[in-house]
């Protein structure tokens, strides 16, 4: 696939090897973007702004309607594409396919609710009859800069909510899962947003990220990932406004008078979804010593009764880590533990 920018869709002589992680093919491959496509991007977003500030929040909902309409129809082609370039099972796919969709649809419904809010002054001395308003103004031009656990989700978190408000945004998303938030473009697009508005770079994140957050045109970063990038560019950012959904360690606390049962099921869910690659996952379990034992019985074998492999066929109820070195890495530490 080819990146979208400066109102086309452009390709690139250096390009990046998207793979399936479960078989190791090459499905696709996207251009390597560079910081001169981001500084050619922003010029067309800064006109792009300019048209999203000025579009009635009306014609913003009917945009994000008709995109959620569009990825309803293609659901189970978005759910494929998520678990082909990402490795969750199709299952795990289709349904975020299902998640962004409602993301989308939400975000139409919030562009109709964002409105002035008028405070009364007359609690204060002098004041009786006057009273105070705020309006709401679009940042400008939005960064989304975004992981691979949930390619398409993660993307519709925080394109939708952008456009909603009457922002441009310019789209980074993981290296290693870019299929998923281009095909989110093509239906926005589709679904009549400005192609000045929007933009999807793909290439390395230190390279593309950076510019985005030292940019002064880019008015808002968006970023969700591991603590020390969201350090990072938050001490890059100067004076723009950061939205962070960085990394967590989720514990799971079972009570001595817990259903002992829905706790193994709930915690195999949770803990094992998307290869347990997922930031609210099951990381912790802290029980007592009175139930310790019992717990344990009960999850064993809900655990061993996962079955492993191609994420694409019938029967499988885990597929692989997104890379083979996160495997070891999580592999050393199973190890170290035991």
């Amino acid at each position: 696939m080819r990146m979208f920018l400066c109102g086309q869709w452009q390709d690139r002589p250096a390009k990046i090897d998207v793979t399936n992680p479960y078989s190791g093919a090459v499905i696709d491959t996207v251009p390597k973007g560079t910081s001169a496509d981001v500084d050619k991007a922003l010029a067309t977003l800064v006109e792009g702004a300019r048209l999203m500030r000025n579009m009635a929040a009306y014609d913003r909902s009917r945009i994000l309607r008709k995109a959620a309409a569009l990825m309803l129809e293609r659901e189970q082609d978005l759910g494929r594409t998520v678990s082909t370039e990402e490795g969750k099972i199709l299952a795990e796919g289709v349904f975020e396919a299902s998640r962004a969709r409602e993301t989308i649809d939400v975000s139409a419904d919030e562009a109709k609710r964002l409105s002035t809010e008028v405070v009364p002054l007359d609690a204060a001395p002098g004041a009786k009859g006057k009273f105070g308003f705020t309006l709401r103004v679009p940042c400008g031009i939005v960064a989304a800069i975004t992981p691979f656990n949930f390619p398409l989700n993660l993307v519709a978190h925080k394109v939708g909510p952008a456009i909603a408000a009457g922002n441009a945004v310019i789209i980074k998303p993981a290296s290693d899962t870019p299929l998923s938030a281009l095909r989110l473009v093509e239906i926005l697009l589709e679904a009549g947003m400005p192609p000045q508005a929007i933009a999807c770079i793909t290439g390395g994140g230190a390279e593309i990220g950076n510019t985005l957050c030292t940019d002064k045109r880019v008015r808002k970063i968006s970023f969700t990932g591991s603590f020390e990038v969201g350090e990072a560019i938050c001490k890059m950012a100067g004076v723009k406004r950061v939205a962070m959904e960085l990394g967590s360690n989720s514990p799971v606390i079972i009570m001595d008078d817990a259903d002992l049962d829905k706790a193994a099921q709930m915690v195999t869910v949770s803990g094992f979804s998307n290869a347990g690659q997922v930031c609210i996952s099951a990381q912790r379990i802290l029980t007592s010593t009175g139930v310790y034992g019992d717990f344990l019985d009960a999850l064993k074998p809900r655990v061993e009764a996962l079955t492993t492999g191609d994420p694409l066929a019938e029967g499988t109820k885990m597929g692989p880590m997104i890379r083979e070195r996160d495997a070891i890495r999580v592999e050393s530490w199973v190890k170290e533990a035991v």
